[in-house]
């Protein structure tokens, strides 16, 4: 059953939060909000981080500037606790990364934190097309059990220019499309395959990647095409229960985007690359369900729900 939905108690309204656009993206002002002294140590510290998650899942990603006494484990406990108040499993925790964990060489020690480095991208995907391609719209981790619920992006190091990040509107997605062609989705899953990785050749971390059934070296999870909005958006107890649907924001959300989704279950093969194709289309056209962030500050932050996003160095 859905978890029952989660409102907003309003405990941030008053740092003046922006709409960066209508349908994506929510702003804290540099200077309005410090995430370390005006939420992790406030004296109602659980309620604003609770009203923080409901944002993230309402608007798609929220930013804050200039966060420099956020450290990487204050910001593992951020996003720890924002899971924990909302819906996440007991047994879940933060997720490794299969491949950009502290096994690489310009990764974090952390094997909680995968570490985006340019040079580090360009030797792992030495020789494959990703290095001649811009940047793939994806849903991260989509080819886990269970994906992340919650995400966080922070940049220590700004490039001189250029470094920019998309993301896109999965609700706004949803809305797009038809309202028979909703109904026929709705009875659909996608089969999701982290490809890419076992056609490079790169070792896999194959221990326990954030939740029970995250282990091993398939990256090869089945997740509906739409479900409503939520934290774990496919939040898993166990090897039993996938798909359970846990709720935030009461709204319908697309998935089925990117680089992870191989085929559309039950349809022939011709039919699933073309609706995989059309989703993609709304999206790549779509400019007005997208936001696009300038990184201005070292310290800059973006909390995402992991429905879809480009991690565009544009």
């Amino acid at each position: 059953m859905p978890h029952p939905r989660i409102h907003s108690t309003g405990s941030l309204d008053a740092f003046n939060p922006i709409l960066v656009t209508p349908v994506i993206g929510t702003e804290f002002p540099k200077d309005s909000c410090n995430i370390v002294d005006d939420i992790l140590n406030a004296p109602n510290a659980e309620q604003r981080i609770r009203d923080l998650a409901v944002l993230v899942a309402e608007r798609g990603v929220v930013f804050f500037r200039a966060q420099h006494n956020l450290t990487n484990d204050l910001q593992k406990h951020l996003i720890l606790e924002m899971g924990r108040l909302t819906t996440r499993p007991e047994s879940h925790g933060l997720h490794i990364h299969p491949v950009t964990n502290d096994a690489r060489e310009f990764g974090d020690p952390d094997p909680q934190i995968s570490t985006i480095n340019s040079e580090g991208r360009k030797k792992l995907y030495q020789g494959s097309d990703y290095t001649r391609m811009a940047a793939v719209w994806h849903s991260d981790i989509a080819f886990e059990k269970a994906p992340a619920d919650f995400s966080s992006l922070r940049l220590t190091q700004l490039p001189v220019t250029g470094g920019d990040t998309l993301w896109a509107s999965g609700y706004e997605v949803y809305d797009r499309i038809s309202k028979p062609y909703r109904g026929f989705l709705e009875g659909l899953s996608a089969t999701h395959v982290g490809a890419g990785f076992k056609r490079m050749g790169v070792k896999v971390y194959t221990g326990e990647r954030g939740a029970p059934v995250n282990v091993g070296d398939e990256l090869e999870a089945v997740h509906p095409g739409v479900g409503l909005a939520d934290g774990y958006y496919l939040g898993c107890q166990d090897e039993s229960d996938y798909g359970v649907e846990v709720d935030l924001s009461d709204w319908y959300v697309h998935v089925a985007v990117g680089a992870f989704p191989s085929k559309i279950n039950g349809l022939n093969r011709r039919e699933s690359a073309n609706m995989l194709q059309y989703f993609h289309d709304l999206i790549t056209y779509g400019h007005d369900l997208q936001v696009r962030f300038k990184w201005n500050d070292p310290n800059d932050i973006g909390m995402l729900p992991n429905y879809f996003h480009a991690s565009g160095f544009c």
